[in-house]
């Protein structure tokens, strides 16, 4: 598998969600959790993908219960708390693992393309995906999506 693009999620509704439906998009790619110290970075998630989403940029949220518990909902519940607490407008996928041995596909492929920075230590980890489905750059948990290193790359792909 050579591009983010042979991959796919199921949406946080349930319906598939092949990463091809963002082909020609740059796309962030963020594993969440809604009972996380590092969960107001929601908000600037939001904010980047409405000021970037009408130039290319995608962000994904990835909910994820792996890290302490930290994403205990269902996917509606997820979804509810996602919209009314942060007004979120960006795609979700269902929950799944993104790290270890039972971790997403798309998960293991970026771990091969970028090395262990692309291994999520915490919930809110970043993988940045190119325009043609190449894993550009991992950010850590900790960057904040204003972050002005993550703007530029986001910027510099789009």
């Amino acid at each position: 598998m050579s591009s983010a693009y042979d991959f796919g999620f199921d949406s946080i509704d349930g319906q598939p969600l092949p990463l091809t439906t963002f082909e020609d998009k740059v796309v962030l790619v963020v594993n969440t959790a809604s009972k996380c110290g590092l969960t107001p970075q929601y908000n600037g998630l939001e904010q980047l993908y409405s000021q970037y989403k009408d130039q290319g940029l995608v962000v994904l949220g990835v909910p994820c219960n792996q890290f302490m518990g930290q994403e205990p909902g269902t996917e509606a519940e997820i979804q509810t708390f996602c919209s009314t607490t942060f007004g979120i407008d960006f795609p979700m996928t269902a929950k799944v693992d993104v790290k270890d041995a039972g971790a997403h596909p798309f998960y293991k492929w970026a771990a091969a393309e970028l090395g262990e920075p692309a291994v999520p230590v915490w919930n809110f980890h970043k993988i940045l995906i190119g325009k043609h489905g190449e894993a550009l750059q991992a950010f850590g948990p900790r960057t904040e999506p204003n972050d002005a290193g993550l703007v530029a790359a986001i910027e510099g792909a789009l």
